[in-house]
């Protein structure tokens, strides 16, 4: 936009012309105006300026604007003095004269070109009686019977004239004009005038196709119908209105899903494109599936479980010292849990589980890493409660057993009787027509051991293990550590690809690059593929046993999505979503969220578990599937608790109390303790909770425990049993259980509280009291008495 103002009425004006000539001039050269009144732009002036000064020049221009001057002066003298009579002599104003200008020249005179700017005489302002304040000074030149070139600066007066005080100090459009004139009125050429014009066409032919193509729409799977609106241009009244049509009563803030959003898009004419948004995730670590002339025939991984003191440690160390070369075995370290030996030219990696914490927590982040089990059961003991849990576990797996009867060379040794107590457990040896395999061995003589090797080869080879070592790796991790000198050291068991020094490995919430890796030899390695165990150095943090590890390319992401990660567990330690409970038992079957209904069973004597083992399973219908994934005598234990959170799984007790490690445990993971003393309530309670009328109108509320330390008898109150209040408080008017080693003994009202000798409302931690229990007097030092009462409540 010119910074002068200069309308088309006013150029019409000047030229003596009428606005529909000069409107016809910029219709054929430029765009044609839509109003007299617009203001017109430099290079519309310029086209203007061109056309008429080459059809309509002066010879000698000098002459016609100082007629023109002595005309306007004629013209202001009237108008300012109404009376000739008081016009001073002097100042007569001289007759208006039309200054007709001669035929044109072949050029104007250089004079004009010189002519200065601004050099027109002002009227004088002695002659006025009135001061004409707001006039404007108008020069008229008549050009029309000029018909050549001439220079432009001639209008350069006019500009100046029209230009206000603050534009004239800014001198760029000013200095236009200037080098405008200096082409002396050259001619807009034919080719330029076509240039424009196709330009022109162009960008009108550019918006006309913009208008006709389709307006696209990228739509997520949800998605507010606010937004909505925006992206398709539209305002919210026009979608509410077209959602309304649909049957759909919504508001602005409200969100709709992908189908209808699409469809609402598709009524206005938008093409519609779903948007996907990929995670950091997902963009960071590769999982796309291998081509089967990818993959290569790899090691199996073999673990190790069995009862304390069964042999597994022997046998571990029988393999790893009868199977290693020579001269390498004393260089061989146990400490990283995993190692590789030979069997028949064949490698085998073992891992070690100590304390079964490493498996648990594999299987329960789906890190499904091992392809065989060795169950290692002692000839002369028999099944024992963790070699029961360790059958558990692999079969929550989904991983093929190999039984070690082990210690065989011990005379009280009895084969047989281990072989039948595992067909109690599911695990039917082969020979019996089953589909376990079980090895007679003693790993103090070596007897059995090659054929047990060779069983887990036979086994893997049914499995035809493979994976492709040409990718950036991927696996679990074994153990981790803190070493106070080398820092968090992590071993990892590869399960795709091939790891190398010097990588970025993302594990859980640790990441870091390798700076150091070794076998399980202790040697310093660069690279190992599938199934190869290896110990790091390098990552940020100590990752958990079982996260999966990736090698990734970009640092600067993966620590990304860890910080994404560590968010992301904050949440889900504040919420409680995903754990079963009877409570909610009813509407995650509805909702299709449970398939099987996990279990885990502990009672005070074997034949309470077998007949709740039996009676639940029979509770399995088309819906949900009741599975009793353990169950064991004892006291609920923190490692009950462990394999409940992992398997998603509800604890029955049957008088039995959990150990105040496996309450915090079950309270910190959420996982849901039932505890009964009728067999019946149980099976009555979860089968009310599957068809979902289950209504508890009762809680337990516990209050305190305290430790039976001496015992008093009085002839007239009873058994005094002297306590000190180990947690809580003990108060009276409520309930009191006796825990004798895990199991409930009695549960009965609490009858007498003092301290010392004084009745006492309650009793705080640390201190002692005396309690007595109505109509009981078996207690015994080393008891636990529980202090509860029953809260009654609404779902």
């Amino acid at each position: 936009m010119s910074l002068i103002k200069y309308r088309l009425s006013e150029v019409a004006k000047d030229f003596d012309l009428q606005s529909k000539e000069i409107a016809s001039i910029l219709a054929k050269y430029a765009t044609a105006p839509k109003s007299n009144q617009k203001v017109l732009e430099d290079d519309e002036l310029n086209i203007i300026f061109d056309i008429l000064t080459q059809d309509h020049q002066p010879a000698d221009l000098e002459a016609a604007m100082k007629a023109a001057v002595r005309g306007t002066k004629a013209e202001e003298k009237k108008v300012e003095e109404p009376k000739p009579t008081e016009v001073p002599k002097e100042e007569k104003p001289a007759p208006e004269q039309k200054t007709e200008a001669p035929k044109p020249q072949t050029s104007a005179p250089e004079k004009a070109n010189n002519q200065p700017r601004n050099n027109t005489p002002a009227p004088e302002k002695k002659a006025d009686p009135q001061p004409q304040k707001n006039r404007k000074q108008t020069i008229v030149v008549d050009t029309r019977s000029a018909g050549a070139k001439t220079d432009l600066s001639k209008y350069d007066e006019r500009m100046d004239t029209l230009a206000d005080n603050h534009v004239s100090q800014h001198g760029a459009t000013k200095e236009k004009f200037k080098n405008q004139g200096n082409k002396k009125g050259a001619p807009i050429s034919q080719k330029k005038r076509q240039e424009e014009a196709e330009k022109i066409k162009r960008l009108k032919a550019q918006q006309e196709a913009a208008k006709k193509a389709p307006l696209k729409v990228s739509i997520p799977d949800e998605i507010a119908v606010g937004e909505l609106a925006s992206r398709l241009k539209k305002t919210g009244a026009e979608v509410v209105k077209a959602l309304m049509k649909q049957g759909l009563m919504v508001s602005l803030s409200q969100t709709i899903d992908y189908d209808t959003a699409a469809l609402i898009a598709m009524d206005f004419g938008a093409k519609v494109e779903k948007e996907v948004h990929l995670t950091i995730e997902e963009r960071l670590i590769d999982t796309h599936e291998d081509k089967p002339e990818d993959l290569l025939p790899r090691d199996p991984v073999v673990v190790v479980m069995g009862h304390v003191d069964h042999g597994k440690t022997s046998l571990l160390d029988y393999i790893r010292n009868a199977k290693v070369v020579a001269g390498e075995a004393g260089g061989i370290t146990q400490h990283i849990g995993a190692y590789r030996v030979d069997v028949n030219g064949r490698n085998v990696t073992f891992l070690d589980t100590p304390g079964h914490a490493a498996f648990t927590s594999m299987r329960a982040r789906g890190a499904m890493f091992t392809d065989i089990a060795i169950l290692v059961v002692a000839a002369d003991d028999g099944i024992m409660p963790q070699t029961i849990e360790s059958i558990n576990h692999a079969k929550a797996a989904n991983i093929p057993i190999v039984v070690a009867i082990n210690k065989m060379d011990k005379p009280t040794a009895n084969p047989d009787r281990i072989t039948q107590q595992l067909t109690e457990h599911g695990l039917l040896w082969d020979e019996w027509g089953g589909d376990t395999t079980i090895c007679r061995i003693s790993a103090h003589t070596g007897q059995g051991i090659d054929d047990l090797l060779e069983m887990l080869i036979l086994t893997a080879d049914m499995q035809e293990l493979k994976a492709n070592p040409n990718r950036l790796a991927q696996g679990s991790v074994v153990e981790a550590r803190l070493d106070k000198g080398r820092g968090p050291i992590a071993t990892l068991l590869v399960q795709n690809g091939t790891i190398h020094s010097g990588d970025i490995v993302i594990a859980g919430t640790a990441v870091g690059k390798i700076r150091a890796m070794t076998n399980d030899r202790g040697q310093r390695i660069t690279e190992a593929g599938p199934s190869v165990p290896v110990e790091i150095t390098g990552l940020a943090s100590v990752p958990n046993a079982g996260d999966v590890f990736n090698v990734v390319e970009d640092e600067r992401m993966a620590r990304a999505l860890v910080e994404q990660r560590l968010e992301d567990e904050k949440k889900a330690m504040a919420s409680s979503i995903g754990k079963v409970s009877l409570d909610d038992l009813f509407s995650q079957i509805k909702e299709g969220e449970l398939k099987d209904l996990n279990i885990i069973i502990k009672g005070d004597v074997v034949g309470s578990v077998e007949a709740v083992r039996s009676s639940l399973e029979k509770l399995s219908n088309d819906e949900v599937r009741v599975r009793v994934i353990h169950g064991a005598v004892g006291a609920i234990s923190e490692s009950d608790v462990m394999l409940a959170g992992a398997s998603n799984a509800i604890i029955v007790g049957f008088n039995v109390r959990p150990t105040s490690d496996a309450q915090r445990s079950a309270e910190s993971a959420q996982v849901d303790i039932r505890l009964y003393r009728v067999i019946y309530d149980c099976i009555e309670e979860i089968e009310a909770a599957m068809k979902g009328m289950l209504a508890p109108k009762f809680r337990e509320v516990l209050l305190g425990s305290s430790e039976v330390r001496q015992i008093f008898r009085a002839s007239a109150i009873g058994t005094i049993a002297g306590c000190m209040v180990r947690s809580g408080v003990i108060r009276r008017g409520t309930q009191i259980r006796v825990v004798r080693d895990g199991i409930v003994i009695h549960e009965g009202d609490l009858s007498g509280l003092k301290r010392f000798k004084d009745d006492a409302k309650e009793v705080a931690t640390g201190y002692e009291c005396g309690i007595t229990l109505e109509r009981f007097n078996d207690i015994k030092e080393g008891d636990v008495l529980e202090n509860f009462y029953m809260e009654a409540y609404q779902d």
